[in-house]
């Protein structure tokens, strides 16, 4: 051992003086940088202090224990809407106005067809209660269906005979016998009087002329020929239009009950027997008036008919047949008859015109009071002032078959409010 370490000792004592001096820089340089590192471990651990909460403030939660019921779900509170994603929310408002000019786009192309599904389906429901009560009766619907139709065909063919030569011929004799008429109106003494008040005659042979000259000028002509084009196309989708409302009736008709059917189950199941009650009130309710109408038109026409045959008219048929069709419209239907066939009723004589028109207006007063009240007693009743207002917002928007359907609509939803929304608000 004494010679180990006699053998060191020299050793050490033979280490030069720049070896010491790099040990020395070495363990200063060691010594500052782990005191650099501590400093910015302290750094660090008083920042993460400074951004906890303090821990007295945290309330200490127990354990909980195995009998414990389960934590409430959390509900948000709505706050996250779409108004506070602006992107998204510009986006979906975008995508709705753009459904919206789609369907309206839609809408306008294929509105003569929407016309002619909607004058179909007021034809079914119109023809429904004929069929339901054929069925109470023991006959199954598709023969009931079949024999409303026949009838139906039917009178519309012993109608279309037996009135159409007569109408055909009684036109053609207005044609002929017009300008008698017209210089007889001429002659007559009320429109001397007129001229001399209001100087008709001068008005007259100032502005025939001007009117026969730009008529039958040039452009007036090429603009005449495309209406003759226009009118003929006019014609050719009439006539496309009535066969299709004729074959969606039969099929609306047949298949009333399996559309309704399939309407219901597109309602809750809790739902569907309340559904299924007001479904059948509405078709019943607009059945029921589109029924009592065509009566209330039909018996318009058979009066006129007969009072303008009692009086001597030449045209009876033709002017029936104008007070029936002009019938179907409510309100003022009867008034704008009335008035029609009293203009027309003056070309042979104004009294006849009076008669008529005193005749007609006490029957359009016993008819508001007495068979239309009693005919319309099973459809629903609508306020006189919803009436007017539905019969000409129909008409605003949808010309004569929004007049039409203005009123069943109307009670349709009448019916809705009445059995749907003033329930849910006595719930409230």
């Amino acid at each position: 051992m004494s010679e180990k370490k006699a053998s060191e000792a020299p050793a050490e004592t033979t280490s030069s003086p720049e070896t010491r001096k790099k040990e020395s820089l070495t363990d200063q340089l060691t010594e500052t940088f782990s005191e650099i590192t501590e400093s910015i471990s302290q750094v660090r651990s008083k920042r993460r202090r400074a951004s906890m909460p303090p821990t007295d403030t945290i309330p200490v939660v127990p354990a909980a224990s195995e009998d414990a019921p389960p934590a409430p779900k959390v509900v948000g509170n709505g706050k996250t809407s779409m108004m506070h994603n602006p992107v998204a929310f510009g986006f979906l408002m975008t995508v709705g106005v753009g459904l919206a000019l789609f369907a309206y786009y839609i809408f306008n192309n294929v509105g003569a067809l929407v016309g002619w599904v909607t004058g179909a389906i007021f034809i079914a429901l119109g023809l429904d209660p004929i069929v339901r009560r054929l069925e109470s009766w023991g006959i199954k619907r598709g023969i009931g269906v079949i024999a409303v139709l026949a009838g139906f065909a039917g009178a519309v063919t012993g109608l279309v005979m037996t009135i159409g030569p007569v109408i055909s011929e009684q036109a053609s004799k207005f044609v002929q016998y017009a300008p008698g008429i017209y210089q007889n109106t001429i002659d007559s003494d009320w429109y001397h009087e007129l001229d001399q008040r209001f100087s008709i005659s001068t008005w007259v042979n100032e502005n025939v002329p001007k009117f026969l000259e730009s008529t039958f000028s040039s452009s007036q002509v090429n603009s005449f020929m495309s209406s003759l084009v226009s009118a003929g196309s006019t014609l050719a989708q009439s006539v496309t239009g009535v066969i299709i409302v004729l074959f969606l009736s039969l099929y609306f008709l047949t298949s009333m009950d399996t559309i309704k059917a399939w309407g219901v189950r597109l309602a809750p199941a809790s739902k569907r027997v309340r559904v299924k009650y007001i479904t059948d009130k509405i078709t019943e309710s607009v059945g029921n008036y589109v029924m009592g109408q065509a009566m209330v038109a039909i018996l318009n026409a058979l009066f006129a008919f007969f009072i303008m045959l009692f009086l001597g008219f030449s045209f009876p048929q033709l002017m029936a047949l104008v007070v029936m069709i002009l019938a179907f419209i409510p309100l003022v239907g009867g008034v704008i008859a009335l008035i029609l066939t009293s203009l027309i009723l003056l070309t042979q004589g104004w009294s006849l015109a009076l008669w008529f028109a005193v005749a007609y207006f006490l029957y359009l007063q016993v008819e508001a009071y007495l068979i239309s009240p009693r005919i319309m007693a099973r459809a629903v009743s609508v306020p006189a002032g919803v009436a007017i207002i539905s019969v000409a917002a129909g008409g605003a928007l949808w010309g004569v078959l929004g007049a039409l359907i203005a009123i069943p609509v109307a009670a349709s939803m009448l019916i809705l409010v009445r059995e749907v929304f003033i329930p849910r608000q006595d719930q409230l």
